[in-house]
Protein backbone atom coordinates (compact mmCIF):
# COMPACT_ATOMS: atom_id res chain seq x y z
CA UNK A 1 0.00 0.00 0.00
CA UNK A 2 2.77 2.72 1.11
CA UNK A 3 4.96 1.29 -2.28
CA UNK A 4 1.80 1.91 -4.44
CA UNK A 5 1.14 5.46 -2.61
CA UNK A 6 4.80 6.95 -3.52
CA UNK A 7 4.50 5.09 -7.43
CA UNK A 8 1.16 7.46 -7.27
CA UNK A 9 2.59 10.69 -6.11
CA UNK A 10 5.59 10.37 -8.33
CA UNK A 11 3.93 10.04 -11.40
CA UNK A 12 1.73 12.67 -10.54
CA UNK A 13 4.66 15.33 -9.39
CA UNK A 14 6.21 13.82 -12.70
CA UNK A 15 2.78 15.12 -14.83
CA UNK A 16 3.27 18.18 -12.75
CA UNK A 17 6.30 18.91 -13.64
CA UNK A 18 5.55 17.81 -17.64
CA UNK A 19 3.14 20.70 -17.12
CA UNK A 20 5.41 23.49 -15.79
CA UNK A 21 8.55 22.65 -17.34
CA UNK A 22 7.03 22.76 -21.31
CA UNK A 23 4.79 26.10 -20.49
CA UNK A 24 7.42 27.28 -18.56
CA UNK A 25 10.44 26.90 -21.17
CA UNK A 26 7.76 27.84 -24.12
CA UNK A 27 7.58 31.66 -21.20
CA UNK A 28 11.24 31.99 -20.57
CA UNK A 29 11.96 31.67 -24.29
CA UNK A 30 9.71 34.24 -25.00
CA UNK A 31 11.30 36.84 -22.33
CA UNK A 32 14.97 36.31 -23.75
CA UNK A 33 16.76 37.08 -27.14
CA UNK A 34 20.17 36.23 -26.27
CA UNK A 35 19.83 32.32 -26.09
CA UNK A 36 18.92 29.96 -29.14
CA UNK A 37 14.99 29.64 -29.63
CA UNK A 38 13.44 26.57 -27.97
CA UNK A 39 12.57 24.01 -30.76
CA UNK A 40 11.26 20.76 -30.64
CA UNK A 41 14.05 19.11 -29.69
CA UNK A 42 14.32 21.89 -26.42
CA UNK A 43 10.66 20.28 -25.45
CA UNK A 44 11.56 16.83 -26.03
CA UNK A 45 14.79 17.04 -23.79
CA UNK A 46 12.16 19.15 -21.20
CA UNK A 47 9.87 16.00 -21.11
CA UNK A 48 11.95 13.82 -20.69
CA UNK A 49 14.20 14.65 -18.24
CA UNK A 50 10.89 15.84 -15.75
CA UNK A 51 9.23 12.37 -17.10
CA UNK A 52 11.63 10.38 -15.24
CA UNK A 53 11.01 11.70 -12.53
CA UNK A 54 8.30 9.16 -12.11
CA UNK A 55 10.43 6.55 -11.57
CA UNK A 56 12.58 8.07 -9.18
CA UNK A 57 11.90 6.04 -6.02
CA UNK A 58 13.42 2.48 -7.95
CA UNK A 59 15.88 3.63 -9.59
CA UNK A 60 17.38 7.27 -8.09
CA UNK A 61 20.93 7.04 -9.63
CA UNK A 62 19.62 6.02 -13.00
CA UNK A 63 16.91 8.71 -12.78
CA UNK A 64 19.99 11.37 -11.83
CA UNK A 65 22.19 10.07 -14.47
CA UNK A 66 19.27 11.06 -16.87
CA UNK A 67 18.52 14.40 -15.62
CA UNK A 68 22.10 14.74 -15.70
CA UNK A 69 22.87 14.28 -19.27
CA UNK A 70 19.73 15.70 -20.74
CA UNK A 71 19.71 18.89 -18.37
CA UNK A 72 23.46 19.25 -19.36
CA UNK A 73 22.95 18.96 -23.34
CA UNK A 74 19.70 21.08 -23.06
CA UNK A 75 22.53 23.80 -21.37
CA UNK A 76 25.63 23.42 -23.25
CA UNK A 77 23.09 24.10 -26.89
CA UNK A 78 22.25 26.92 -25.73
CA UNK A 79 18.76 27.09 -24.51
CA UNK A 80 17.59 29.20 -22.15
CA UNK A 81 17.55 28.51 -18.39
CA UNK A 82 14.06 26.86 -17.29
CA UNK A 83 11.85 24.17 -15.42
CA UNK A 84 14.01 21.84 -16.66
CA UNK A 85 16.27 22.42 -13.43
CA UNK A 86 13.74 21.59 -11.32
CA UNK A 87 13.81 17.87 -12.07
CA UNK A 88 17.65 17.75 -12.12
CA UNK A 89 17.00 19.11 -8.41
CA UNK A 90 14.34 16.30 -7.29
CA UNK A 91 16.34 13.65 -8.76
CA UNK A 92 19.09 15.00 -6.33
CA UNK A 93 17.25 15.41 -3.70
CA UNK A 94 16.10 11.91 -4.19
CA UNK A 95 19.78 10.00 -4.54
CA UNK A 96 20.72 12.31 -1.36
CA UNK A 97 17.06 11.13 0.19
CA UNK A 98 17.48 7.24 -0.67
CA UNK A 99 20.78 6.26 -1.65
CA UNK A 100 23.46 5.72 1.22
CA UNK A 101 26.25 8.91 2.05
CA UNK A 102 28.81 7.63 0.46
CA UNK A 103 27.52 6.58 -3.07
CA UNK A 104 24.86 9.56 -3.12
CA UNK A 105 27.48 11.98 -2.36
CA UNK A 106 29.42 10.65 -5.45
CA UNK A 107 26.51 10.22 -7.41
CA UNK A 108 25.72 13.73 -6.88
CA UNK A 109 29.13 14.94 -7.33
CA UNK A 110 29.39 13.75 -10.36
CA UNK A 111 26.34 15.09 -11.72
CA UNK A 112 26.80 18.24 -10.81
CA UNK A 113 29.91 17.93 -12.93
CA UNK A 114 28.17 17.16 -15.71
CA UNK A 115 25.93 19.71 -15.31
CA UNK A 116 28.20 22.35 -15.30
CA UNK A 117 30.52 21.54 -18.66
CA UNK A 118 28.09 24.27 -20.43
CA UNK A 119 30.10 26.70 -18.89
CA UNK A 120 32.96 25.25 -20.34
CA UNK A 121 31.14 25.41 -23.93
CA UNK A 122 29.54 28.97 -23.86
CA UNK A 123 31.94 31.38 -23.83
CA UNK A 124 31.31 34.67 -21.41
CA UNK A 125 30.76 32.71 -18.31
CA UNK A 126 33.36 30.84 -16.92
CA UNK A 127 34.47 29.93 -13.52
CA UNK A 128 32.02 32.70 -12.39
CA UNK A 129 29.14 30.37 -12.81
CA UNK A 130 30.42 27.92 -11.06
CA UNK A 131 29.52 28.94 -7.08
CA UNK A 132 25.13 29.73 -8.75
CA UNK A 133 25.95 26.59 -11.25
CA UNK A 134 26.67 24.22 -8.16
CA UNK A 135 23.52 25.37 -5.81
CA UNK A 136 21.21 23.64 -8.23
CA UNK A 137 22.92 20.16 -6.86
CA UNK A 138 24.53 21.37 -3.62
CA UNK A 139 21.32 22.43 -1.84
CA UNK A 140 18.78 20.01 -2.97
CA UNK A 141 21.44 17.26 -2.05
CA UNK A 142 21.56 18.68 1.57
CA UNK A 143 17.87 18.61 1.55
CA UNK A 144 17.59 15.17 1.28
CA UNK A 145 20.68 14.48 3.70
CA UNK A 146 19.14 16.30 6.72
CA UNK A 147 15.70 14.84 5.64
CA UNK A 148 17.12 10.80 5.69
CA UNK A 149 19.43 11.65 9.13
CA UNK A 150 15.98 13.16 10.51
CA UNK A 151 14.38 10.12 9.48
CA UNK A 152 17.09 7.70 10.97
CA UNK A 153 16.68 9.45 14.25
CA UNK A 154 13.06 9.10 14.64
CA UNK A 155 13.37 5.45 13.65
CA UNK A 156 16.04 4.62 16.31
CA UNK A 157 14.28 6.32 18.44
CA UNK A 158 10.81 4.48 18.15
CA UNK A 159 13.32 1.35 18.18
CA UNK A 160 14.42 2.31 21.40
CA UNK A 161 11.02 2.96 23.06
CA UNK A 162 10.09 -0.99 21.58
CA UNK A 163 12.88 -2.17 23.25
CA UNK A 164 12.44 -0.09 26.67
CA UNK A 165 8.56 -1.65 26.36
CA UNK A 166 10.18 -5.24 25.63
CA UNK A 167 12.22 -4.67 29.06
CA UNK A 168 9.73 -3.61 31.04
CA UNK A 169 7.66 -6.57 30.22
CA UNK A 170 10.51 -8.96 30.77
CA UNK A 171 11.03 -7.48 34.22
CA UNK A 172 7.17 -7.91 34.91
CA UNK A 173 7.28 -11.13 33.79
CA UNK A 174 10.17 -12.02 35.98
CA UNK A 175 8.23 -10.15 39.29
CA UNK A 176 5.42 -12.51 38.24
CA UNK A 177 7.14 -15.54 37.90
CA UNK A 178 9.02 -14.38 41.11
CA UNK A 179 6.02 -14.02 42.98
CA UNK A 180 4.50 -17.60 42.10
CA UNK A 181 7.15 -20.00 42.20
CA UNK A 182 8.64 -17.76 45.53
CA UNK A 183 5.12 -18.64 47.69
CA UNK A 184 4.68 -22.07 46.17
CA UNK A 185 8.28 -23.30 46.90
CA UNK A 186 7.63 -21.71 50.10
CA UNK A 187 4.67 -23.28 51.25
CA UNK A 188 6.42 -26.75 49.79
CA UNK A 189 9.57 -25.78 51.60
CA UNK A 190 7.61 -25.55 55.14
CA UNK A 191 5.44 -28.65 54.67
CA UNK A 192 8.26 -30.87 53.58
CA UNK A 193 10.10 -29.70 56.70
CA UNK A 194 7.18 -30.87 58.46
CA UNK A 195 6.90 -34.52 57.10
CA UNK A 196 10.01 -35.08 57.62
CA UNK A 197 10.33 -34.10 60.94
CA UNK A 198 7.08 -36.51 61.36
CA UNK A 199 7.65 -39.29 59.25
CA UNK A 200 9.44 -41.38 62.17
CA UNK A 201 6.87 -40.49 64.64
CA UNK A 202 3.50 -39.79 63.06
CA UNK A 203 3.77 -41.16 59.43
CA UNK A 204 -0.19 -40.27 59.10
CA UNK A 205 0.91 -36.67 59.78
CA UNK A 206 3.49 -36.72 57.41
CA UNK A 207 1.03 -38.10 54.75
CA UNK A 208 -1.32 -35.11 55.30
CA UNK A 209 2.06 -32.78 54.95
CA UNK A 210 2.65 -34.30 51.35
CA UNK A 211 -0.48 -34.41 50.75
CA UNK A 212 -0.26 -30.43 51.26
CA UNK A 213 2.81 -30.20 48.94
CA UNK A 214 1.46 -32.34 46.19
CA UNK A 215 -1.75 -29.89 46.25
CA UNK A 216 0.59 -27.00 46.85
CA UNK A 217 2.79 -27.72 44.08
CA UNK A 218 -0.11 -28.55 41.75
CA UNK A 219 -1.90 -25.05 42.66
CA UNK A 220 1.49 -23.20 41.61
CA UNK A 221 2.05 -24.60 38.28
CA UNK A 222 -1.43 -23.74 37.27
CA UNK A 223 -0.67 -20.32 37.99
CA UNK A 224 2.73 -20.18 36.45
CA UNK A 225 1.13 -22.11 33.58
CA UNK A 226 -1.74 -19.13 33.45
CA UNK A 227 0.53 -16.42 34.05
CA UNK A 228 2.94 -17.39 30.80
CA UNK A 229 0.10 -18.32 28.84
CA UNK A 230 -1.50 -14.88 29.39
CA UNK A 231 2.25 -13.25 28.85
CA UNK A 232 1.85 -15.24 25.23
CA UNK A 233 -1.48 -14.04 24.51
CA UNK A 234 -0.77 -10.09 25.80
CA UNK A 235 0.57 -9.18 22.27
CA UNK A 236 -2.68 -10.36 20.39
CA UNK A 237 -5.04 -9.06 23.03
CA UNK A 238 -7.06 -12.78 23.90
CA UNK A 239 -5.64 -13.48 26.45
CA UNK A 240 -8.30 -16.04 28.31
CA UNK A 241 -6.66 -16.48 31.58
CA UNK A 242 -8.31 -14.15 33.95
CA UNK A 243 -4.97 -13.05 36.29
CA UNK A 244 -5.74 -13.47 39.81
CA UNK A 245 -7.19 -10.47 42.54
CA UNK A 246 -8.29 -9.75 45.40
CA UNK A 247 -11.22 -12.45 44.13
CA UNK A 248 -8.49 -15.01 45.06
CA UNK A 249 -7.62 -14.05 48.66
CA UNK A 250 -9.23 -17.29 49.87
CA UNK A 251 -7.52 -19.73 48.09
CA UNK A 252 -4.31 -17.82 48.78
CA UNK A 253 -4.89 -17.75 52.47
CA UNK A 254 -6.15 -21.63 52.44
CA UNK A 255 -2.72 -22.96 50.75
CA UNK A 256 -1.09 -20.67 53.69
CA UNK A 257 -2.99 -22.01 56.12
CA UNK A 258 -2.47 -25.47 54.93
CA UNK A 259 1.22 -24.68 55.12
CA UNK A 260 1.24 -23.36 58.47
CA UNK A 261 -0.07 -20.17 59.03
CA UNK A 262 -3.28 -18.89 59.88
CA UNK A 263 -4.34 -16.14 58.07
CA UNK A 264 -7.01 -13.73 59.18
CA UNK A 265 -8.74 -11.36 56.73
CA UNK A 266 -10.37 -8.12 57.21
CA UNK A 267 -12.50 -6.32 55.01
CA UNK A 268 -14.33 -2.97 55.11
CA UNK A 269 -16.10 -1.03 52.82
CA UNK A 270 -18.05 -2.29 49.60
CA UNK A 271 -16.27 -5.26 47.50
CA UNK A 272 -16.44 -3.82 43.84
CA UNK A 273 -14.41 -4.75 40.47
CA UNK A 274 -11.34 -2.81 40.38
CA UNK A 275 -9.08 -2.35 37.27
CA UNK A 276 -7.46 -5.16 36.23
CA UNK A 277 -3.60 -3.71 37.31
CA UNK A 278 -4.95 -2.55 40.71
CA UNK A 279 -6.62 -5.90 41.32
CA UNK A 280 -2.93 -7.78 40.20
CA UNK A 281 -1.20 -5.39 42.36
CA UNK A 282 -3.33 -5.77 45.35
CA UNK A 283 -3.13 -9.83 45.39
CA UNK A 284 0.79 -9.69 44.29
CA UNK A 285 1.56 -7.69 47.52
CA UNK A 286 -0.64 -9.57 49.92
CA UNK A 287 0.82 -12.82 48.41
CA UNK A 288 4.86 -11.84 48.42
CA UNK A 289 4.02 -10.27 52.02
CA UNK A 290 2.43 -13.45 53.43
CA UNK A 291 5.11 -15.51 51.99
CA UNK A 292 7.64 -13.41 53.56
CA UNK A 293 6.01 -14.71 56.69
CA UNK A 294 6.01 -17.81 55.90
CA UNK A 295 9.98 -17.61 54.89
CA UNK A 296 11.05 -15.31 57.58
CA UNK A 297 8.77 -14.99 60.55
CA UNK A 298 8.46 -16.86 63.65
CA UNK A 299 4.49 -16.75 63.82
CA UNK A 300 1.90 -18.59 62.91
CA UNK A 301 -1.21 -16.09 62.79
CA UNK A 302 -1.10 -12.77 60.10
CA UNK A 303 -3.69 -10.64 59.80
CA UNK A 304 -4.84 -8.90 56.27
CA UNK A 305 -6.88 -6.19 55.69
CA UNK A 306 -8.52 -4.75 53.07
CA UNK A 307 -10.40 -1.63 52.80
CA UNK A 308 -12.36 -0.28 50.19
CA UNK A 309 -12.85 3.15 49.85
CA UNK A 310 -14.33 5.86 47.45
CA UNK A 311 -11.47 5.92 45.08
CA UNK A 312 -8.93 3.90 46.35
CA UNK A 313 -8.32 0.35 48.24
CA UNK A 314 -5.93 -0.15 51.39
CA UNK A 315 -4.12 -3.39 51.45
CA UNK A 316 -2.57 -4.06 55.10
CA UNK A 317 -0.81 -7.40 55.99
CA UNK A 318 1.08 -7.30 59.55
CA UNK A 319 2.21 -9.90 61.62
CA UNK A 320 1.46 -9.97 65.16
CA UNK A 321 3.50 -8.70 67.85
CA UNK A 322 6.78 -10.20 69.41
CA UNK A 323 7.36 -12.07 65.51
CA UNK A 324 10.75 -11.68 63.61
CA UNK A 325 10.27 -9.16 60.73
CA UNK A 326 8.86 -10.92 57.73
CA UNK A 327 10.52 -8.34 55.41
CA UNK A 328 12.78 -11.02 53.54
CA UNK A 329 16.26 -11.35 53.20
CA UNK A 330 16.94 -8.87 50.91
CA UNK A 331 18.25 -11.60 48.18
CA UNK A 332 15.27 -11.71 46.15
CA UNK A 333 12.84 -9.37 44.84
CA UNK A 334 10.72 -8.77 48.08
CA UNK A 335 10.17 -5.25 49.40
CA UNK A 336 11.91 -3.67 46.32
CA UNK A 337 9.42 -5.71 44.22
CA UNK A 338 6.38 -4.82 45.91
CA UNK A 339 7.19 -0.98 46.02
CA UNK A 340 7.42 -0.77 42.17
CA UNK A 341 4.33 -2.73 41.43
CA UNK A 342 2.45 -0.62 43.40
CA UNK A 343 4.71 2.90 42.27
CA UNK A 344 3.69 1.77 38.73
CA UNK A 345 -0.40 1.91 39.37
CA UNK A 346 0.22 5.20 41.00
CA UNK A 347 -0.30 3.98 44.19
CA UNK A 348 2.25 4.13 47.49
CA UNK A 349 3.83 1.90 49.86
CA UNK A 350 5.50 1.44 52.93
CA UNK A 351 6.56 -1.33 55.11
CA UNK A 352 8.16 -1.52 58.53
CA UNK A 353 8.20 -2.41 61.96
CA UNK A 354 5.06 -1.78 64.47
CA UNK A 355 5.12 -0.11 67.51
CA UNK A 356 4.14 -3.72 69.24
CA UNK A 357 6.96 -5.53 67.76
CA UNK A 358 5.49 -6.53 64.71
CA UNK A 359 6.48 -5.95 60.63
CA UNK A 360 3.62 -4.44 58.90
CA UNK A 361 3.28 -3.78 55.01
CA UNK A 362 0.56 -1.26 54.09
CA UNK A 363 -0.19 -0.34 50.28
CA UNK A 364 -2.33 2.38 49.00
CA UNK A 365 -3.90 1.82 45.22
CA UNK A 366 -6.03 4.31 43.59
CA UNK A 367 -8.74 3.04 41.65
CA UNK A 368 -10.20 5.88 40.13
CA UNK A 369 -13.97 5.16 41.86
CA UNK A 370 -14.10 1.87 40.62
CA UNK A 371 -14.82 2.40 36.89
Amino acid sequence: MNRMGAQSRDVLLALVLVVVGVFGTLGADQRTTTDVPVDALALTMVVLSTAAVAVRRRWPLAVLTAAALITSAYLVLGYTFGPILFSFMVAVYTVARHVALPRSAVAATLAMAILLLHLIVQPGVGVLGVIPGSAWAVVPFAVGVTVRLTRQSAEQTRAEIVRQHVDEERLRVAQEVHDVVGHGLAAIKMQADVALHLLARKPEQAEIALTTISRTSTDALDELRATLTAVRRSGAGTSRTPAPGLAGLGELTSRLSAAGVHVNVEQSGAPRPLPAAVDLTAYRVVQESLTNVLRHSGAQVALVRVAYQTDEVIVTVGNPRGSAPAAGDGQGLGLAGMRERVHAVGGSFAAGPTREGGFEVRCVLPTGGGE
